[in-house]
């Protein structure tokens, strides 16, 4: 049995008398059951669609239109679109640029390095660092530590005492303690261990290297002490003579060829750059400024470096500063030591001080020399 497509075709090729036959709704019925035939030809045609653009009044926007058409560029140019904003919206206001706020100065600069320090030509000789005590006539003066610790931001105070609670929390006061405990002694006991290394100008001995406590610092910082040479002190104490305020400094040495004050610091979490270092730098600066002035020390020194160790042995972060970055750390130091005067001023009786109109000058009865001399302070405080 042919296709039902075949018979179609055939019937089509059939004669033209036949072809009515086809159409037949009896012998399409019979042939196609299936199938319905239709044909192209339609005797109605669809209408057609109206274009909307038709119904506009071409008379009355006849010239918009050809200027639209007759337009040839384009693109706006800067120009005219600032024409036509002006136009549209007036001309632009003049916006004030905001003013940056001024960095805040010292009331009484002092400079970071000694002008009137004389420096012998022949540097001593002496291999051996210098190791300074503190002395019991300047324990009254405020240390360094001291005076950040009373001068700390509102918001930093607030962070510290978080992470107080938060430890009592977990450990007890007692656990908290002791934490604290440990960790002061790690770090003294790591001090003890560098000391011996560069007092001895050997590497670590076999001893340190199997105490548990220090290992892994000492093996953090030891690719750092490979770049340190001519120690010339070694937690030594220093003070200014004029700001009246010591402290006592890690290690004063050269690192890559400049002589800087280095400060060691433990640390459980890492601390890739200086920022995380909190008030470290301000350390360093007002060390770097007791060293200068203070005559005990024939040098000078205009470069700092704080060294990050890690118990776990990870290598040590190192961060140098340079002696611009130094001087900007000086002048936040200034401000903190201000701050801290403003808060404690020193209870001076008149027998013990003759002020004069100059800030920051008065005269002291010193006792041992029997006279009077000159110290600096502000005049505020007395």
């Amino acid at each position: 049995m042919l296709p039902v497509r075949m018979k179609f075709v055939q019937l089509l090729c059939m004669k033209p008398g036949k072809l009515e036959t086809l159409f037949q709704i009896p012998f399409c019925q019979k042939q196609f059951p299936f199938m319905c035939l239709a044909t192209s030809t339609c005797l109605h045609s669809k209408k057609k669609k109206v274009n909307s653009y038709e119904l506009v009044d071409q008379e009355k926007y006849n010239n918009l239109v050809s200027s639209v058409t007759s337009y040839k560029t384009g693109a706006q140019t800067p120009e005219t679109i600032f024409e036509e904003d002006n136009w549209l919206y007036g001309p632009p206001k003049q916006q004030k640029r905001p003013v940056k706020a001024e960095t805040k100065a010292p009331k009484h600069w002092v400079p970071l390095i000694n002008p009137n320090k004389k420096i012998p030509l022949l540097n001593n000789d002496s291999n051996f660092p210098m190791k300074i005590p503190l002395q019991e006539n300047k324990t009254k003066m405020p240390s360094v530590t001291h005076i950040l610790q009373q001068t700390i931001s509102p918001q930093q105070a607030i962070y510290l005492e978080r992470w107080k609670q938060k430890m009592i929390l977990e450990l007890g006061k007692d656990g908290f303690a002791e934490y604290t405990k440990n960790l002061f002694l790690q770090g003294h006991l790591f001090h003890a261990a560098l000391e011996s290394v560069f007092l001895s100008e050997e590497m670590v001995t076999k001893e340190q290297r199997e105490d548990v406590t220090v290992s892994g610092y000492l093996s953090s910082v030891e690719r750092v002490l490979k770049d340190i040479s001519e120690v010339r002190a070694l937690e030594s104490a220093v003070h200014h003579e004029g700001l009246q305020y010591l402290g006592l400094v890690d290690c004063v040495a050269k690192y890559r060829g400049q002589l800087c004050v280095i400060d060691w610091k433990t640390s459980e979490k890492p601390k890739p750059s200086l920022k995380n270092t909190f008030d470290n730098p301000l350390q360093v600066a007002a060390y770097i400024g007791a060293i200068n002035h203070d005559a005990n020390y024939d040098f000078q020194v205009s470069c700092g470096l704080i060294v990050v160790a890690y118990k776990d042995g990870s290598p040590a972060h190192q961060h140098f500063m340079a002696p611009e970055l130094c001087s900007e750390y000086w002048n936040k130091w200034l401000l903190r030591l201000e701050e801290y005067m403003d808060r404690n001023p020193p209870k001076l009786s008149s027998a013990e001080a003759y002020c004069c109109c100059t800030p920051w000058i008065f005269f002291r009865w010193d006792s041992r020399e029997q006279r009077w001399v000159k110290a600096l302070l502000q005049t505020s405080h007395l």
